[in-house]
């Protein structure tokens, strides 16, 4: 996980929309390429998943929804 995982979560969970990275990258201060390597991470972990429709918009899961609450462990998985 690096500096844009828990922005990029939390910014999801705020907006309930699956976005594209580049609203990421416009909205939060890490760099394109830090963004897209948690966005990478995050959806082997189920943190995020693409839009069914719109392969290159994410969405918070469930399972992100809990990192961010505290209820998981990144560090276990």
């Amino acid at each position: 996980m690096n500096s844009a995982t828990d922005p990029v979560l939390e910014f999801l969970d705020e907006h309930e929309i699956a976005v594209p990275i580049g609203v990421l990258d416009n909205e939060l201060d890490p760099s394109y390429r830090t963004i897209k390597t948690a966005l990478e991470e995050l959806e082997e972990r189920g943190y995020v998943e693409r839009d069914r429709n719109y392969t290159t918009h994410f969405r918070i899961t469930s399972r992100g929804k809990e990192y961010l609450s505290g209820d998981r462990n990144a560090r276990n998985e």
